[in-house]
């Protein structure tokens, strides 16, 4: 299936989730996160969600790490093309930008090389391990600045399609992909 139309599919079966069915898959999707072979890492890149379009709540994830004493990183957008990177603190203080999406005001930026792990937000993947996105290329743009080693995880409410058929060169493939039900590894 094309991009296009695979961005509208999934956008409106995100619709379709009540609230309790999206906190439940989202707390199954944070416990899954439990099982992956990350922990030795300290550097964990997440998004935060964007309420409007019914997103993964990370929450429970960032909570984890907190509890863990690990380090977490969010974005923020500082272009129409590029993302910043800060380390979240108890004084990290948010505000919601232009997309809806919340994002620290300012704090300590943290480069991508120095990022171990990254939780990359998506509308659907394959099974193959490609994804799709929103279509601006924030994320393929930031993993080119990335170690090569960075471990890339996507996070999905859905399972995976067989084939996104219109897959760009410039498309970085996920190293997993959690789902309420079930691990993909790539």
């Amino acid at each position: 299936m094309l991009k296009k139309n695979l961005r509208r599919k999934y956008l409106d079966l995100r619709s379709s989730l009540d609230s309790s069915q999206s906190s439940s898959k989202s707390i199954a999707i944070a416990n899954a996160v439990l099982q992956m072979p990350i922990w030795n890492n300290e550097y964990f890149h997440i998004f935060l969600p964007i309420e409007q379009k019914h997103e993964i709540d990370t929450e429970g994830i960032i909570s984890i790490f907190l509890g863990l004493d690990k380090n977490v990183i969010v974005p923020k957008i500082i272009s129409d093309t590029l993302l910043e990177h800060y380390l979240l603190t108890d004084n990290t203080k948010f505000t919601t930008n232009h997309l809806n999406i919340p994002e620290p005001v300012d704090g300590i930026t943290i480069e991508p090389k120095k990022l171990d792990v990254v939780f990359i937000p998506l509308l659907a993947f394959d099974k193959t391990g490609n994804r799709i996105g929103y279509g601006k290329g924030y994320y393929d743009r930031f993993l080119n600045e990335c170690r090569s080693d960075i471990i890339k995880i996507g996070l999905s409410f859905f399972e995976a399609e067989n084939k996104i058929e219109d897959i760009e060169p410039t498309d970085i493939p996920l190293d997993f992909c959690i789902t309420p039900y079930k691990t993909y590894s790539f």
